[in-house]
């Protein structure tokens, strides 16, 4: 908590500039004298918030909106302790999911959570083939050096998915665990998240230059940064005519739509 602190007053004060880069973990760890554990739960916490941002393979900067964003978190692990776990992601890699569903996972483990059966389905583009984005701003980098980086990032978050929720079964934790993945062929706009048929979170994908790793060296890239995404929630209410209970619906009935329509299972 002081680490936090610390940091979330130093941001809030503008000591830490919107867009800057935070000090990495290892320089927090000998600045703070604690374990690398802690600095990264302080760093979730700020992210929670949404006051912080990590970027794969650039480090942690300070968000250039500060204003709170709608937290995912708390509401995937509220969807946990539901008994029959559903949850319908679409978006572009499943990393902001990855993240997410780590704490809940941790609780089942632990015997704080104890649903019967979770099913997730994971929608995402197939990045080894051409994407209108994330596109080379480099003319010494080619399509294919971005789509490979692309295509890492959305391997490794989906099968982290997979392995943490299929093994709980495994493990005898809970009646049944099931994930599905399936691509398809165009870039997405933005992020949706269903979680137990009844909650929609929605956020439009900013497209932004960015400074990326290939091969070892920095370069410029159109990209789409899906945790600078700010979540719209919607919730099936009483009132099959509201607008909130509609968002819902049509958002499970696009989601079911492209799956079966336009999805192909994904063999890495």
């Amino acid at each position: 908590m002081q680490i936090t602190n610390a940091l979330r007053a130093a941001i809030l004060t503008k000591t830490l500039t919107p867009g800057e880069r935070l000090p990495s973990q290892n320089e927090l760890t000998k600045r703070y004298q604690v374990s690398r554990a802690t600095v990264q739960r302080a760093l979730r916490d700020l992210q929670d918030e949404g006051l912080i941002v990590a970027r794969q393979g650039s480090g942690v900067f300070v968000r250039s909106k500060t204003e709170r964003p709608m937290a995912l978190r708390p509401h995937i692990e509220q969807a946990f302790a539901a008994d029959e776990v559903t949850i319908d992601f679409a978006g572009f890699s499943g990393e902001t999911l990855y993240g997410a569903i780590r704490e809940p996972i941790d609780r089942i483990r632990t015997g704080r959570l104890r649903p019967q059966s979770i099913n997730l389905r994971v929608l995402v583009p197939d990045t080894r083939k051409p994407q209108a984005l994330p596109a080379s701003l480099d003319p010494s980098v080619t399509a294919e050096q971005v789509r490979e980086r692309a295509h890492r990032i959305m391997l490794r978050s989906t099968q982290g998915i997979v392995d943490a929720v299929t093994e709980l079964e495994i493990l005898g934790l809970i009646e049944q665990a099931r994930v599905s993945v399936r691509v398809h062929g165009f870039t997405p706009s933005f992020k949706l998240y269903i979680l137990n048929q009844r909650d929609v979170f929605f956020g439009f994908y900013p497209v932004t230059p960015n400074t990326v790793p290939i091969g070892g060296e920095p370069v410029k890239i159109l990209d789409v940064l899906g945790l600078d995404a700010t979540l719209f929630p919607f919730s099936q209410g009483d009132d099959r005519n509201g607008n909130e209970t509609q968002w819902v619906e049509q958002s499970q009935l696009w989601f079911d739509s492209v799956w079966d329509n336009l999805g192909e299972d994904f063999t890495p």
